[in-house]
């Protein structure tokens, strides 16, 4: 794979986690650099290593991983959306003031729902001549770029739409589960 392609690739498997990241950005109450940077990683380092583990899966057993893929990817995004769409509805006096950060497993979470399509990505790699280890670095550290960027472009959404910014955060991570789920069926 020519250096150019796997660029591309790998900023367009972070597309979906950045458009997560300017939901969960928009959600917080006025994320700071560091914070945004740690959600960063986590989604970067996930991203990273769900390549390699389809590279891995790619090389014994594709068909059956292939044929899930999309489900597993669908029900956790649903799944979290539901969850945010819930928070992002309930009314003011039930929310806490000061929610500074999201949880290391929520956020793992949900990276891992938005890297189930760079696993697809490395099933495929593993049947063709590429570097797993470049490749799997590129895409992690253009994960970690666009969410990092996404969680401060949240910010600026979130103080132009307020508490229902959760609300689009949660309706964003759905629709992103059904476009997986409808391109793989």
């Amino acid at each position: 794979m020519n250096p150019v392609a796997l660029l591309l690739l790998s900023f367009s498997m972070s597309a979906d986690a950045f458009s997560v990241a300017i939901g969960k950005g928009a959600s917080l109450k006025n994320p700071r650099f560091s914070e945004a940077l740690r959600m960063g990683l986590i989604f970067g380092i996930i991203e990273g290593i769900t390549p390699i583990i389809g590279w891995l899966i790619g090389n014994s057993a594709a068909s059956y991983v292939e044929a899930w893929d999309h489900w597993i990817a669908f029900t956790l995004l649903v799944a979290l959306g539901m969850h945010m769409l819930y928070e992002g509805l309930k009314p003011d006096d039930d929310k806490t003031d000061s929610a500074p950060r999201h949880s290391f497993f929520k956020t793992a979470l949900t990276a891992f729902g938005t890297s189930i399509d760079a696993m697809a990505v490395g099933i495929s790699l593993a049947f063709i001549e590429v570097n797993i280890l470049l490749a799997a670095g590129l895409i992690g550290l253009a994960t970690t770029i666009m969410v990092t960027l996404g969680i401060m472009l949240g910010k600026v959404v979130g103080s132009l739409f307020g508490h229902k910014a959760e609300i689009m955060g949660g309706l964003t991570l759905i629709a992103i589960g059904a476009w997986i789920l409808f391109n793989h069926l």
